[in-house]
């Protein structure tokens, strides 16, 4: 006889957990014992993003997702790298931390870079890539990257000054909403934005500029990225919102330069997917992990 789910199955449990000297505020759902999702989130965003995705997966897998120090609810840390190194360490430490061996990894805006670099760390502890809207072919960077590369052209520092502009209530706004047509812009809670402005201060407003700023030098990172999934072909899932003005839907298909075996998805989306398309996104990810073999 199958065994029934807990009534709390589909919980989604909020905790804490020192990371090298730094609080860090985490979200985690499923059984302890389940094949294990890790979920980095992106800009200007934190765990919060997948509030909704979790819970949808927990009967069968576990997730975690923790929020960078700097976002969120996690500790703004003296002292700490705020840059994809620092990160990629950071949610190393917090894996092994927490006990975790083998994952798979949701990749999405930068949380996919860093992703990678822990994948690039120890590629025999990923099992599995779900890529959602996170770029990494500088060839096929929409057209809402164009400021930021004239910024890359002409390092002023007026022109840094100028990065300032996206770290607003109202740049993040714009981040959120996307290049969104007004019928999938309702289905963003001004949750996303208002939420995440107000738990931004002064040292984290430079931390977020410096990390804009910093993304010239991730950009070399990509070949490196590109030849990592070339060399490990790991299993891989894309979903992309093609409606992105920072990743369109080149973006997604520059992947299967790369990896020709994934399975590609493109959904009449933007970049938040989990708050426009939660349903497809979920359908297709557990169909996929089913497919996952987390054992060594």
């Amino acid at each position: 006889m199958a065994k029934e789910p807990r009534a709390d199955a589909h919980q989604v449990k909020h905790r804490r957990v020192n990371v090298a000297g730094v609080s860090c505020f985490y979200r985690e759902a499923g059984p302890a014992e389940a094949p294990l999702l890790l979920l980095p989130h992106g800009y200007p965003c934190s765990s919060y993003e997948f509030r909704n995705f979790m819970p949808a997966l927990a009967d069968r897998w576990r997730s975690l997702a923790p929020d960078f120090p700097g976002s969120g609810y996690s500790d703004t840390a003296p002292g700490f790298r705020h840059d994809f190194d620092g990160y990629a360490e950071f949610l190393e430490r917090f894996v092994d931390g927490l006990g975790v061996e083998r994952f798979a990894l949701y990749l999405h805006d930068f949380g996919s870079q860093i992703g990678l670099r822990l994948a690039m760390r120890h590629p025999d502890r990923v099992v599995a890539l779900i890529i959602q809207n996170g770029d990494i072919y500088e060839d096929q960077l929409g057209p809402k990257y164009e400021p930021l590369q004239r910024y890359f052209r002409h390092p002023t520092p007026e022109a840094r000054a100028a990065l300032g502009a996206a770290v607003t209530e109202s740049g993040f706004q714009e981040e959120f909403q996307n290049d969104l047509g007004p019928e999938l812009a309702e289905l963003l809670p001004p949750d996303l934005w208002k939420l995440h402005w107000s738990l931004m201060n002064t040292e984290r407003r430079a931390i977020a500029i410096d990390v804009i700023a910093g993304l010239k030098e991730n950009l070399a990172w990509f070949p490196r990225y590109q030849q990592f999934l070339r060399e490990q072909r790991p299993p891989t899932l894309i979903l992309w919102g093609a409606h992105d003005g920072y990743m369109p839907e080149g973006a997604a298909r520059a992947y299967l330069r790369d990896l020709p075996e994934a399975e590609l998805h493109l959904m009449d989306g933007g970049h938040w997917l989990l708050e426009t398309h939660l349903h497809e996104v979920v359908m297709r990810t557990r169909a996929f992990l089913e497919r996952v073999s987390f054992a060594r």
